[in-house]
C-alpha cells in the first residue's frame, strides 16, 4: 500500500509543520524511504518477470501500469520533504512545549503607549516591573501600616488612567455628576463662574467606583476596573524610590500636586500640574482616588511578593494619594488610608485600570 502510506506521511508533514514538531518530520521521511523502496522493488520484479514471495506464478503487466502512479506520487513526495522540513523549527530542549494556555500574551512593547477610549478618556500602558513598596525605617512620616517596606513584583503590564475620571466623563457613563463641586452640589459657591466639567468627580464611594467600572466595561467591551493597590503605588512611583515621585523635598510638589497651600480649599481641572516619568498626572493630590484593595493595617507583614491583592476579609477599602484640603506629608506615595466602601466625600475620587 505505498500510495496510501504515501498520502499518510503527507498529512503527518502537515500536521508536524503546525505543531513545529521536528523530529517527526525525520521518521515521516524514512518512512517515505521505505515506501519507496517497496514501491521500487515490486516495480523491478515486475518488468523483469519475477515473482513474488507469496505468489509463485509471474505478476501480470497490468500491475505495472498500476504501480507507475504510485512510484511517481512516491517520488513527489521524496523530493518535497525536504522542503517541508527546512521550514519546521525544532524546539529548543531546555524549553517543553507550552500548551494553548500557556502561551505569553502579546507582550507590553507592542501594544499603544497610550491610547483613548469612549469617553475621551486616556489611559497610559503600565509595564511589568517590580518596586520597593512602603516606607523606609528612615522616613520620620512614615506610619506603621506603611511597613515594612518590601519587593513586590507586578507580573503583567496594564492600562492606567492619565487623570482622575472627571465629572463629565463620569456624568457619560453613569447619567449623573454626583461632585460636591460643581455648578449643582453644595459646593457651588466655591466654583461659581467655572466650568466644572475636567475636574475630578467627586463624592463618589467604592461602590460608585466599581459601578462605573462595570457599566463602562460593558459599553467598550473590555476590562475596565479600580487598580490594585500595590498597582497604584507602583504606578505613582514611576521608578522613583523617595518619598514623593519626584524627591524628598515637599516643596517641589507645588509644581506636581493640588494640596492645603495652593488649592484654594477647592479641587481643579486635572492634568494642569506636571505629570511623574510615566505620564501620570495629579497622583499627588487633587482628590483621594480608591483601590480595589481591602484595608489591613498589617497586611505587609504577610504580603505576597507578585501582584498582591489585599486580605480577604476585612471592609475597608483602601484610598491612595491624598487630596486637595492635606499636607504634604499625607501626599507621599506609600501613604495609605481607608474608609468603608459605601462612604463618600468631597475629597474622594478615583482613576480607572483596563486588563490587556
Amino acid at each position: 500500500m505505498p500510495l496510501e502510506l504515501s498520502v499518510n506521511v503527507a498529512r503527518t508533514l502537515a500536521d508536524n509543520q503546525d505543531r513545529g514538531e521536528g523530529r517527526l518530520v525525520f521518521w515521516a521521511g524514512f518512512r517515505m524511504l521505505v515506501s519507496l523502496g517497496g514501491a521500487m522493488n515490486c516495480a523491478w520484479r515486475a518488468a523483469n518477470g519475477r515473482t513474488t514471495d507469496r505468489e509463485k506464478r509471474p505478476m501480470p503487466k497490468w500491475r505495472v501500469t498500476r504501480l507507475l502512479p504510485v512510484v511517481l506520487t512516491t517520488l513527489g513526495l521524496f523530493f518535497l520533504c525536504p522542503i517541508i522540513a527546512c521550514q519546521v523549527k525544532e524546539p529548543a530542549a531546555d524549553q517543553p512545549e507550552k500548551s494553548a494556555a500557556e502561551q505569553p500574551k502579546q507582550p507590553a512593547a507592542n501594544q499603544p503607549k497610550e491610547i483613548t477610549n469612549s469617553i475621551d478618556m486616556k489611559l497610559v500602558l503600565i509595564p511589568a516591573g517590580e518596586f520597593m513598596m512602603g516606607s523606609p525605617d528612615s522616613d520620620t512620616d512614615a506610619e506603621a501600616d506603611e511597613k515594612p517596606q518590601h519587593r513586590v513584583r507586578i507580573t503583567k503590564p496594564f492600562y492606567l488612567g492619565s487623570t482622575e475620571v472627571t465629572q463629565e466623563q463620569y456624568e457619560r457613563v453613569m447619567g449623573q455628576n454626583p461632585s460636591w463641586f460643581c455648578a449643582t452640589g453644595d459646593g457651588k459657591v466655591e466654583v461659581a463662574g467655572q466650568n466644572t466639567r475636567q475636574f475630578p468627580v467627586e463624592w463618589v464611594s467604592w461602590e460608585d467606583a466599581v459601578e462605573f467600572c462595570r457599566r463602562l466595561s460593558q459599553k467598550e467591551g473590555k476590562t475596565y476596573r479600580l487598580p490594585t493597590e500595590a498597582e497604584w503605588e507602583y504606578a505613582c512611583r514611576a521608578g522613583s524610590t523617595t518619598r514623593y515621585c519626584i524627591g524628598d523635598a515637599p516643596a517641589d510638589l507645588v509644581e506636581y500636586a493640588w494640596y492645603d497651600e495652593n488649592s484654594d480649599d477647592t479641587t481643579h481641572p486635572v492634568g494642569q500640574k506636571k505629570p511623574n516619568a510615566w505620564g501620570l498626572y495629579d497622583m499627588h493630590g487633587n482628590v483621594w482616588e480608591w483601590c480595589a484593595d481591602r484595608f489591613a493595617e498589617d497586611y505587609y507583614r504577610a504580603s505576597p511578593a507578585d501582584d498582591p491583592n489585599g486580605p480577604d476579609s476585612r471592609v475597608f477599602r483602601v484610598l491612595r494619594g491624598g487630596a486637595w484640603y492635606l499636607q504634604p506629608w499625607v501626599l507621599r506615595s506609600a501613604r495609605r488610608d481607608s474608609y468603608p466602601p459605601r462612604d463618600r466625600f468631597h475629597g474622594y475620587g478615583f482613576r480607572v485600570a483596563r486588563t490587556l
